[in-house]
């Protein structure tokens, strides 16, 4: 037997993966098709105060081994998210994190109290990175003064477990790291997608409506496994790694280097069975090496000389 469990502030989760925010829907989607229940956790479409219509199409665009999206975090709004779609992530066994967005600090504050009223939820995901809002997403995640400040007036509202998910797009992700884990973040997601831009040649226009997007996949998977690595060494509180996790190996290589938890997203457009796949896969590896927790495979990390390479900080 394979001990799965780990801990992000006061959330257990049951094993290591995650339902990636914006690739599962609310949860009740996929109901017919997966268990959502073998999951560690399931992490919401991104909620705002009022309901999003998103961007206009065109807002989906495949590229080679990736996909660019510009869909600007539509979603039906905290309060229909509460009437219609909390009853269902109630039934379920699994740990339910609400991705937060919004366009402003007091909006940020005024969606995690309409969430902090209500049992179901576990943890906060708190977006401050997504490069598909003009209204102030990318500003916010690339300062660190403005993320440490949205994440001191959150931690003042919740005891529940606090997740920032981190932009890619900056110099030095560590030191946006560092300011979220300063103001009181328990974890930090890593990372959110990179900007891209799809041009179609005969037309001669940008295939996304606005203009460039975010890209996902394994197109960014070494990015993110760098991105990971670094933020692992520069802070003590568990790493969620995300980008371009495919497998229960791809998932293997983020352990490694320094996450506690990784989130599939991309995958599952393809399969929505992909990450309870990547969850049996897991198990296989460390039975295989023999290896009797899987906590133990974070920061394992060994240099080409076979000595640690990887700082473990928790």
């Amino acid at each position: 037997m394979v001990n799965m469990q780990i801990d992000i502030g006061k959330l257990s989760l049951g094993n290591p993966v995650l339902a990636a925010s914006g690739t599962f829907g609310y949860g009740d989607e996929c109901r017919d098709i997966v268990d959502a229940n073998l999951f560690g956790g399931i992490v919401t479409k991104s909620l705002s105060l009022e309901p999003r219509a998103g961007n206009p199409p065109g807002r989906i665009v495949e590229t080679p081994s990736g996909m660019l999206n510009s869909i600007g975090l539509a979603n039906i709004g905290v309060r229909r998210f509460v009437a219609e779609k909390l009853p269902f992530l109630r039934t379920l066994r699994t740990r339910v994190i609400a991705n937060i967005a919004a366009g402003s600090v007091d909006e940020y504050c005024a969606v995690l109290s309409v969430l902090e009223e209500q049992e179901g939820i576990h943890g906060y995901e708190i977006n401050v990175s997504c490069p598909n809002v003009k209204d102030g997403g990318l500003s916010f995640g690339t300062s660190c003064e403005m993320t440490a400040e949205i994440t001191r007036r959150l931690r003042s509202l919740t005891a529940r477990t606090l997740i920032v998910k981190l932009t890619p797009n900056v110099t030095r992700i560590s030191d946006l790291a560092r300011a979220a884990v300063d103001a009181g973040a328990d974890g930090l997601t890593v990372m959110n997608t990179l900007v891209g831009m799809a041009v179609d040649a005969e037309k001669r226009r940008p295939q996304l409506s606005t203009v460039t997007g975010g890209l996902s996949g394994p197109a960014i998977k070494p990015v993110a496994l760098a991105k990971v690595y670094e933020v692992s060494q520069a802070v003590a509180v568990p790493v969620l790694g995300v980008g371009g996790i495919m497998n229960a190996r791809d998932a293997v290589e983020f352990l490694l280097a320094g996450a506690s938890a990784v989130q599939v997203g991309t995958a599952s457009f393809l399969d929505p069975g992909a990450g309870l796949k990547i969850v049996e896969g897991l198990k296989e590896y460390c039975l295989r090496h023999r290896i009797e927790n899987v906590r133990d495979l974070t920061g394992a990390l060994l240099s080409p000389t076979g000595v640690s390479a990887v700082k473990n900080r928790l």
